[in-house]
């Protein structure tokens, strides 16, 4: 055996879970296809990340329609984090339950918050979050308080806390997983989509995995691509990689894969055997099914007369809307800040001239509407001729268009009268989820309440593709919980 449990991928499910093994003393070998992210003058260059794409992966994925395009999911140690907004937000204690939406209703999950809340006050240790409790209606109960206080805001965002005070709503902080001061200190940027490259942002790498890399037992290894599970019966039997070392297989009693929402999901069905003909661990047909993306609209408000000096902008959200709005009283989602928006980063983004992007940039808050994207068993990921289609179908529309109307006049009464706004697209991985989604029953699930498969007696699964719903919050830290829940389960029946 190679290990006592190989960990595929190194994002936040596979560090966070990596952490919370080591200290049990088992081998753990972690295999990441990226290499990790060296320093490098385009970590803090927007033209270089926004309008030349110079981190993106080249890899490409096809539509349901068959074209072709350029995900943003990065391959690098650490995974998305890298260059996440480091929002980590827990899910409300009612997303764990159905939930009535305009567009249908939320199965529900099989655990409650209650179950996941122990883990998720490991999980703001562990990623070193700052934030603060007070003024947001739908703060759940907790068990203890932020580790750190909230990153202040800067004086215009200052200035939209008390104009959304001022209108009866209710504004708060961002719970944020970054070191302000470290992080200015490399440069004047905002940390949201720009890698991390020094530590100052709490990403899986420069927490979790330098948590678990601590313990001699731990043993990472990068530019390593799993190309297929293999399995026998109700287990499975190993992973064959590619690597520096050429084509081999590594074996473990334990399997726990954590690459992704896409890519797990694509893994296992990459793993059709004449045993597993519909992929590994899909005895229910729902590997890759209920593909879920968030409804996300970016939002510049406009005043000429007026000026942002904001260096980084993204602190503040309100969530009047999370659990109410709708005209029978239905969830309508999360409003938070965007990262500070830039001449340069409008310019890449929207393709406007420079002088025009740096004009509408300065004079301009930049904020997100997002909603809850209800798992659909036709909205799926597949694996077709040796790559990835993804087949995302929208739904719940309806109430996210409402919400980006309530936020648009919300921030033309805070005084900034003009509003610009645009959808993500299917190339952005907007916080993507439920493909291998967590449930009781076998038969519409694709792993227990433990995240182990159904199907196979001794393969986890540990990243955002477990999570049945993807309520209207980032899913960074419910997904770093349920990796230190299951490695408390992991640790307590060592083989």
């Amino acid at each position: 055996m190679d290990a006592d449990v190989i960990i595929i991928g190194s994002g936040m499910g596979g560090a966070t879970l990596a952490a919370a093994l080591a200290p049990s003393g088992q081998r753990i070998l972690i295999v990441e296809r990226g290499e990790r992210l060296p320093d490098s003058p385009e970590a803090r260059d927007p033209a270089a990340i926004f309008q030349r794409g110079h981190f993106r992966p080249a890899e490409i994925w096809h539509d349901a329609a068959g074209a072709p395009f350029n995900p943003g999911n990065y391959a690098f140690v650490g995974g998305n984090t890298k260059f996440y907004g480091a929002v980590l937000l827990r899910y409300r204690a009612e997303d764990f339950r159905p939930l009535a939406h305009m567009g249908g209703t939320t199965p529900g999950w099989p655990i409650g918050y209650d179950d996941l809340e122990p883990f998720y006050t490991q999980a703001e240790q562990l990623y070193r979050v700052r934030g603060d409790t007070a003024g947001d209606p739908t703060e759940p109960p907790r068990s203890a308080p932020f580790p750190f206080p909230a990153i202040p805001d800067e004086p215009d965002i200052a200035a939209l806390r008390a104009a959304f005070a001022a209108q009866g709503l209710h504004p708060s902080s961002l719970p944020l997983g970054v070191d302000i001061d470290r992080w200015l200190a490399r440069a004047p940027t905002t940390w949201d989509a720009f890698p991390d490259t020094t530590g100052a942002k709490s990403d899986a790498e420069s927490c979790g995995l330098a948590a678990a890399l601590k313990h001699p037992n731990v043993t990472l290894v990068t530019g390593t691509r799993v190309s297929r599970i293999l399995a026998e019966g109700r287990r499975a039997t190993g992973v064959q990689v590619h690597g520096p070392q050429g084509p081999r297989t590594l074996r473990a009693p334990t399997l726990c894969l954590c690459a992704g929402a896409v890519m797990s999901s694509a893994l296992l069905l990459a793993s059709a055997s004449d045993e597993h003909p519909a992929g590994l661990a899909n005895r229910s047909d729902q590997v890759g099914r209920n593909f879920m993306n968030h409804n996300l609209t970016a939002m510049i408000a406009f005043n000429p007369l007026r000026r942002n000096r904001s260096v980084y902008e993204k602190t503040i959200q309100f969530n009047d809307f999370y659990l109410t709005g709708g005209p029978r009283g239905e969830p309508l989602g999360n409003i938070q800040m965007l990262g500070r928006i830039t001449g340069p980063i409008l310019a890449g983004e929207s393709g406007l001239p420079l002088w025009l992007s740096t004009y509408l940039a300065e004079r301009s808050i930049h904020i997100m509407a997002m909603s809850e994207d209800l798992p659909d068993p036709q909205s799926r990921v597949l694996w077709k001729n040796g790559g990835v289609v993804l087949d995302w179908r929208r739904t719940n529309v309806e109430a996210h268009d409402l919400l980006v109307s309530r936020l648009r006049q919300a921030m033309r009464r805070a005084g900034w009268p003009l509003v610009l706004s645009k959808g993500f697209p299917k190339s952005k991985p907007s916080h993507q989820c439920g493909t291998a989604r967590m449930g009781a029953e076998p038969s519409t699930s694709v792993v227990d309440s433990d995240l182990k498969a159904h199907d196979l007696d001794n393969l986890y699964i540990a990243d955002a593709s477990v999570l049945p719903t993807s309520a209207a919050v980032n899913p960074s830290l419910t997904v770093a919980a349920l990796a230190l829940r299951l490695g408390r389960h992991l640790a307590a029946r060592r083989p």
